[in-house]
């Protein structure tokens, strides 16, 4: 794709593996806070749970103290577990003060980066919490890769909101015609580009049924991205 200059990669699920380094934080501060429950329960309880919370913060539905309480107290409350606020507000602290002591990456993200850093100039656009992305980041070794970091909590407006996508245009010195997006959120990262008429990559690994455009490229693993560009 030879028109192509800047690359703007998603963060979560697309690089940094979220759901691993999630679950491991989980595992370590539930046991931290003598916390007597089975983890991989309280896990496949959660996650649902979770996605909810950040369709709704994604919407502007809730605030991020919000997502950052009930998405445990509902939790909690679903399986029956007695916890009181108190913990449940030192474990939502203490997630996120943990959850970057764990940095797995998606598979080959740095044999991805490193072949493309030659060629293109690379950003990152991320939904989230600006204390918690920029520490994964550093503590993941991918900051070096990307000439910008675009984060919606700095912006003030999420994915698929067209002005952090401008926003982001504007920050790398870029034009829309030579950028693509690479994201693994068919809402959030696919639809969100393609609304500024920005071209995008589908990092579709949990294999949906979403996609209803012609000028989306679809890949299952990262390594498929080298075949598009």
């Amino acid at each position: 794709m030879k028109d192509i200059k800047n690359i703007f990669f998603d963060l979560d699920h697309t690089l940094w593996d979220f759901d691993k380094n999630s679950d491991l934080t989980f595992y370590k501060i539930l046991e931290t806070n003598n916390i007597k429950i089975d983890v991989s329960i309280f896990l496949h309880a959660y996650h649902p749970i979770n996605r909810n919370y950040w369709n709704l913060y994604r919407e502007d539905k809730v605030t991020k103290q919000h997502l950052r309480f009930y998405r445990l107290s509902d939790t909690f409350n679903q399986l029956n577990f007695n916890i009181d606020d108190e913990m449940i507000n030192k474990l939502a602290v203490d997630y996120i003060e943990h959850l970057s002591d764990f940095n797995h990456l998606i598979p080959d993200s740095i044999l991805i980066l490193e072949e493309l850093k030659s060629r293109y100039n690379m950003h990152i656009i991320t939904n989230g919490f600006k204390e918690v992305q920029q520490r994964k980041l550093i503590k993941s070794g991918l900051m070096d890769y990307f000439q910008t970091i675009t984060i919606s909590e700095d912006v003030g407006v999420k994915k698929p909101d067209k002005f952090i996508f401008n926003h982001a245009i504007s920050k790398a010195n870029a034009k829309i015609e030579n950028s693509i997006m690479i994201g693994d959120n068919y809402n959030a990262d696919i639809l969100g580009a393609n609304n500024i008429g920005m071209k995008s990559i589908y990092f579709n690994f949990h294999n949906t049924q979403e996609n209803d455009k012609k000028d989306v490229y679809i890949i299952q693993h990262l390594k498929q991205i080298l075949d598009i560009l």
